[in-house]
């Protein structure tokens, strides 16, 4: 059986679920996906916990897509997941902070874009590569369509250009950028203050910060699924990630 790839503690009100797959730089291969959805089950059910923290065990948080198994799937069943997964961390009772302390990639910002609040060091980078590809954000488009302006969405979406932590917040990607030796103060400080408030509080000011955004998923998941499943099994698109996987030009 292959070993855990996503961790969970539970400890003074925090649960602290921590990705954990070097091998593939915490590609969104279907094993760790299931695997976070259930770490998140488990803190949502613990009567202890008022606020998630969702991290990295390495300095890559997320590099999108697994390709290598995306290669081999012709199903819409790993599109649905990553839906589910939106859903499942904008519809939690209890809050769900990120602390970047490493780049994103392309699906990863799903997780971003569905999480509450986002803290990153100024070090880090983002990009949306999937137009390199043959593909589209399709399933991510779900929560960050909600966080981003319409031109900021266009301009990241389709450059597929790589920009810093900054510009990210700026255009509300991100809650907030803070220096790199400033980051774990920063993350502390923000758990501390979620952890005061009650759970009442908490889900019901998450009901009404999420409605918008679920009402999106509700509508949208089942059709962006099949159409991302579409693309990674098209022509082009297999191509490009096979040419991506061996370092050459499609």
């Amino acid at each position: 059986m292959p070993s855990e790839l996503v961790h969970l503690e539970l400890s003074d009100h925090v649960a602290t679920v921590t990705l954990d797959s070097p091998h593939n730089r915490n590609a969104l291969s279907r094993q760790l996906v299931g695997e976070l959805g259930e770490r998140l089950s488990t803190a949502e059910a613990d009567p202890g916990t008022r606020v998630v923290l969702l991290r990295s065990a390495h300095p890559v948080f997320c590099a999108g897509a697994d390709l290598a198994e995306a290669a081999s799937d012709t199903g819409a069943d790993g599109p649905r997941q990553l839906v589910s997964l939106q859903a499942q961390i904008a519809g939690m009772a209890k809050p769900v902070v990120v602390e970047l302390g490493g780049p994103v990639r392309a699906g990863g910002l799903g997780i971003v874009g569905a999480a509450d609040i986002v803290l990153a060091a100024e070090s880090v980078t983002f990009a949306l590569t999937e137009v390199r590809l043959g593909l589209a954000p399709a399933v991510i488009s779900l929560s960050l369509l909600e966080r981003l302006s319409p031109r900021a969405a266009a301009e990241i979406f389709l450059s597929a250009r790589t920009f810093g932590a900054t510009e990210a917040a700026d255009m509300g990607l991100i809650t907030r950028a803070v220096p790199d030796a400033e980051l774990a103060s920063a993350v502390e400080d923000t758990l501390n203050s979620i952890a005061g408030g009650t759970l009442q509080g908490l889900s019901e000011t998450k009901r009404l910060l999420n409605r918008d955004l679920l009402k999106r998923i509700e509508r949208d998941g089942e059709h962006v699924a099949r159409r991302s499943a579409e693309l990674f099994d098209s022509e082009e698109a297999r191509a490009a990630m096979k040419a991506f996987m061996s370092r050459t030009r499609p």
